[in-house]
């Protein structure tokens, strides 16, 4: 049916622009088109366009791709737990190549020199646009949630600057998680300002176990009725405040997906699409237990695949995060049933693509109250500061030196979210890009005092949400960022035995369980903390440091993967 014909294609069509001699002189502009980014197969009456994981980032940025993404159990190996030169392996992609700084660490600041910046949805607007007019009147544009956080112009707006701009993309409907940390209220406000379906099946009453959101939207394209069914993140309440939604009860619930399945067959669609916020394990897993479903658009564990993945006789796309990459899907439906399909996962270049400019002046127009706070400079980094992996990155590095710093505390600990762009090293740090990692509704730094015995349950509780060798009780996150403490960890150990070798830095000594320790952390799910936004004390450390060489504040030992 199909394959990565159209993905080799732009390969084979970028390396005859340039000889191998030349490649490395090249900028992104001299190697990339737009017409080479949108060529492709076409197949069929309908095309489903995929945003997901924006993380309110709507200018082009840098993003790297993880050096660890370790998978457990029988997913040991498979996409998308494969990183670096397995994936380049995996996939048949040259290193060097376009694709391989899309998709993968490899090179990767020397590639981004060339290649330039992704995302920015002024791009993915011309994009859009261009794709609908090739195909009018077969188009569906859907976005898997994580859209309304990450930065601080959505923080400050809580999310109406992407409501707006999502509404002159023109998104048909989308799902959520983070959006739910505005609290219950702002939620339904958000619903009623979208003006297109907020679809969360998985979402009940706690009281009366009734449906809280719209769950399906049915659409016609290219003569095809189509349900979508939204799956917002089942861990909401768990990885998130309960508080600020405490009468809604979030969950997988199986048995729910497959009677939205059924009722949308029997209402008549052709084709069923599931807008999921699950993560990637979790909705392989889903898709295989439960039937009649034909794509699903996965999203919260921020996987890029240039191929989708076939799992049964389901359609699982993964489309990365950022505003990174569009996922295209054409699909050729015909009594019912999907005939036959093609699939791109366009890496969005910026330096390729024309700006739409109603976009680019309505983002501009966005962010204008706040563009004297987003543009202070605050330092230089002399190294690369990314987030992504499994373990540390180096800006959970610089946070919890920070923490450590201005919290005068021996250890810390700091959350495993996999969104936040990166910087290039010798670039200006900006208080924007503080905010891009820490911009949440809930930042205050705690400072407590733990013994050696609960900071090891902490990590192995943790641990077990990342690696639990059943998706089902996976989170989907990374493992939390420590600073002042060094452990090791056994993935395929059962919880309570993944995690020993732990040591302080400070000391070289090893951790005592009995013993209290002072901790600064912060993003507690608890109500009630106190202490100040985590951005005040980076910024703090960043300004008086200035150039930042982003400290080892953590020692992590993987013993096996």
């Amino acid at each position: 049916m199909v394959s990565r014909r159209d993905f080799v294609a732009l390969a084979a069509a970028a390396a005859a622009i340039v000889g191998p001699g030349r490649a490395a002189r090249l900028a992104a502009r001299d190697r990339l088109t737009e017409a080479e980014l949108l060529a492709f197969r076409p197949v069929g009456n309908v095309t489903i366009l995929h945003l997901t994981d924006l993380h309110a980032q709507l200018l082009p940025l840098w993003f790297r791709e993880p050096s660890t993404n370790i998978g457990v159990g029988e997913v040991r190996g498979l996409p998308p737990h494969l990183t670096g030169e397995a994936f380049l392996a995996r996939f048949r992609l040259a290193r060097g190549t376009p694709e391989a700084y899309a998709f993968t660490d490899q090179d990767f600041v020397e590639l981004a020199r060339r290649y330039g910046r992704v995302g920015g949805l002024d791009r993915i607007a011309t994009l859009v646009k261009a794709i609908r007019a090739e195909r009018p009147g077969r188009t569906l544009l859907l976005d898997g949630g994580d859209a309304m956080q990450g930065s601080w112009v959505t923080l400050k707006t809580k999310g109406a600057d992407i409501v707006a701009a999502y509404r002159a993309l023109g998104v048909d409907a989308m799902t959520a998680h983070w959006e739910f940390t505005f609290g219950a209220e702002r939620v339904k406000e958000i619903i009623d300002e979208l003006g297109f379906p907020f679809l969360a099946g998985n979402v009940l009453d706690t009281e009366w176990q009734e449906p809280v959101f719209e769950s399906t939207a049915f659409f016609e394209r290219g003569g095809v009725k189509i349900a979508v069914i939204g799956q917002a993140f089942p861990y909401t309440p768990v990885s998130n405040p309960r508080w600020m939604i405490p009468q809604w009860s979030f969950g997988i619930r199986e048995e729910r997906v497959a009677e939205l399945v059924e009722n949308a067959r029997a209402q008549g669609a052709e084709l069923v699409v599931l807008l999921s916020h699950n993560g990637f394990d979790v909705d392989r897993k889903l898709v295989s237990r439960v039937p009649g479903i034909d794509v699903v658009l996965t999203g919260h564990t921020h996987d890029a695949l240039p191929e989708a993945l076939v799992v049964g006789k389901t359609i699982v796309v993964g489309t990365g995060s950022h505003g990174k990459f569009l996922a295209r899907l054409d699909l050729d439906v015909r009594d019912g049933a999907v005939k036959d399909w093609s699939f791109r996962l366009v890496p969005v270049f910026a330096d390729a693509i024309r700006p739409d400019p109603e976009m680019a002046e309505l983002v501009a127009r966005l962010r204008a109250p706040f563009a004297a706070e987003l543009e202070r400079v605050l330092g230089r980094t002399k190294s690369l500061l990314y987030r992504r992996g499994n373990f540390q990155g180096s800006w959970d590095d610089l946070i919890c030196a920070a923490l450590l710093e201005e919290r005068d505390a021996e250890i810390a600990l700091s959350p495993g979210f996999r969104w936040g762009p990166t910087l290039l090293p010798d670039e200006p740090i900006r208080m924007e890009d503080v905010w891009a990692q820490t911009a949440i509704t809930y930042p205050q730094v705690y400072r407590i005092e733990m013994t050696g015995a609960q900071i090891k349950e902490v990590l192995e509780d943790v641990a077990d949400n990342i690696f639990n060798p059943d998706p089902y009780y996976q989170g989907g996150g990374d493992m939390v960022r420590v600073g002042g403490l060094g452990f090791a960890i056994d993935v395929e150990q059962p919880i309570g035995k993944r995690i020993s070798d732990m040591t302080s830095l400070a000391t070289g000594e090893p951790i005592d369980p009995a013993r209290r320790y002072v901790v600064a952390g912060w993003a507690s799910v608890n109500e009630g903390v106190e202490g100040p936004p985590v951005w005040e004390l980076v910024a703090r450390y960043i300004a008086r440091h200035q150039l930042i060489e982003a400290p080892r504040a953590g020692r992590v030992i993987v013993k096996s993967a």
